[in-house]
């Protein structure tokens, strides 16, 4: 079996994606081996050659090989540090092209095994190393945690596809999920990764047979994605995709599907808008070299390049999971009775007020004391609560004297008294209430 090499480049965003800005950066692995001895000349004609060759737009080839020749003349490129190098590199790339794909990264072991394959295809064997290292981080799949309200969570790093074993680590997420009132899907650090993998998640969120991308690769015939039958059929509970001006590729055409047919929400920050594919190329000196050679085209035309997928729900990034968590509890709370309503109503005000702090009424050090067996104190500009022997509890303030802790929406604290406080009540989603005098 072989695996596209996009899926390597941008799945590596389990460790790289934050490097979107420049491309796809190096695949963790092994020891570093040492790098053939090369001049920044070599280095930088074996790039030139990549471009010329094979870079997806054209029009742009003449540019980008002027811009190399110039920094090379002036001694742009004279650095011994191989990631200054690369950086600078890459900046003049990317001032050209504006192609977060297109990049230069140094990984001698990566460069000698694409040097050694005698092609340079967008695909590599399934090797060991790659399905062990796939193995040890889940297939991108990080963390998977279940949240007030019975709201499911998933973090996301990457798109890993390596057959079977991927295709079976989203089946059980998705049996998580499967469970829940609503999803959370987490693609802040998602640099992306192979289509296939996207395929299988959209396919738990939309009837099989459904139309998703068509890539259009060199001069290559077109081939297009469809959704595909997966085990217990669509889930059909809310579902929120949380994005990051980092999310970039293969989690980009997922964004993209989620806004376009509407199977979820979009939170957080608009993505990266690199939509092309990538192909790797082994350069002197042990570098390789990220070059588009391909675009995706959704239905009805166009793509996310250069101005990514905006979120229908626009926090920054660090608040989108507290921002998902309030409207989720808020959805849920308008369809349920009772004592359950009001937890989840409480839940919606805790994470309301996590995205949006609001202030309490008086100093913190007004609240800070003995309640009975237990202890308010200042922490870290925050109030906390500890039962004598418990776990200390942080507490996020509602406005007012109201607070409510962190972990447990269905319990809060009113502080009471005029002027000096003078107790609290304790009260929970279910009516009862526990008063409890200061000192």
């Amino acid at each position: 079996m072989k695996i596209a090499l996009a899926a390597l480049a941008l799945s590596a965003g389990l460790a790289a994606a934050a490097q979107a800005q420049q491309g796809p950066g190096p695949m963790p692995g092994p020891a570093p081996m040492a790098a053939p001895a090369a001049s920044k000349a070599e280095i930088v004609t074996g790039i030139r050659k990549a471009i010329a060759g094979n870079y997806v737009v054209a029009g742009k080839r003449a540019a980008l090989d002027a811009a190399l020749a110039k920094g090379l003349k002036a001694g742009r490129y004279d650095v011994a540090d191989p990631g200054e190098f690369t950086r600078r590199l890459n900046e003049d790339l990317y001032a050209v092209a504006q192609d977060k794909h297109l990049s230069l990264f140094f990984d001698p072991r990566l460069s000698a095994e694409i040097a050694g394959r005698g092609s340079q295809n967008d695909e590599i064997e399934d090797t060991p190393f790659f399905k062990t290292m796939m193995r040890q981080r889940n297939y991108g799949i990080t963390e998977m945690k279940l949240l007030p309200g019975n709201v499911r969570y998933i973090r996301y790093d990457g798109f890993g596809w390596t057959g079977a074993e991927s295709k079976a680590a989203i089946d059980a997420a998705m049996a998580f999920l499967r469970e829940g009132d609503a999803a959370i899907l987490d693609l802040r650090g998602n640099g992306g990764g192979s289509p296939e993998a996207v395929k299988r998640i959209a396919s738990y969120f939309v009837p099989a047979g459904t139309p998703l991308v068509t890539f259009h690769l060199r001069s290559a015939a077109p081939t297009s994605s469809t959704s595909e039958a997966v085990p217990g059929g669509q889930l059909r509970l809310p579902l929120y995709v949380l994005t990051s001006n980092r999310a970039a590729s293969a989690a980009e055409e997922f964004v993209s599907h989620v806004a376009r047919l509407g199977f979820g929400t979009l939170v957080g920050e608009t993505t990266a808008g690199a939509a092309y594919r990538n192909e790797h190329f082994a350069v002197p000196g042990g570098f390789v070299m990220s070059v588009s050679i391909g675009y995706p085209e959704l239905p009805g035309g166009g793509n996310w390049e250069g101005k990514g997928v905006p979120p229908k729900i626009a926090v920054p990034a660090d608040r989108a999971l507290d921002r998902a968590q309030q409207d989720a509890a808020q959805k849920l709370a308008e369809k349920a009775q009772g004592p359950q309503r009001t937890e989840l109503e409480w839940t919606a005000a805790l994470y309301a007020a996590r995205a949006t702090p609001v202030a309490p009424a008086r100093a913190l050090a007004a609240y800070a004391g003995r309640y009975g067996a237990r202890t308010v104190a200042v922490e870290n500009g925050a109030l906390t609560w500890q039962r004598d022997g418990g776990v200390k509890s942080a507490m996020v303030p509602l406005g007012g004297d109201l607070f409510a802790f962190e972990f447990d929406p269905a319990t809060r604290v009113r502080f009471t008294g005029e002027g000096a406080v003078t107790g609290v009540i304790i009260e929970r989603a279910d009516g009862s209430g526990n008063p409890v005098p200061r000192g």
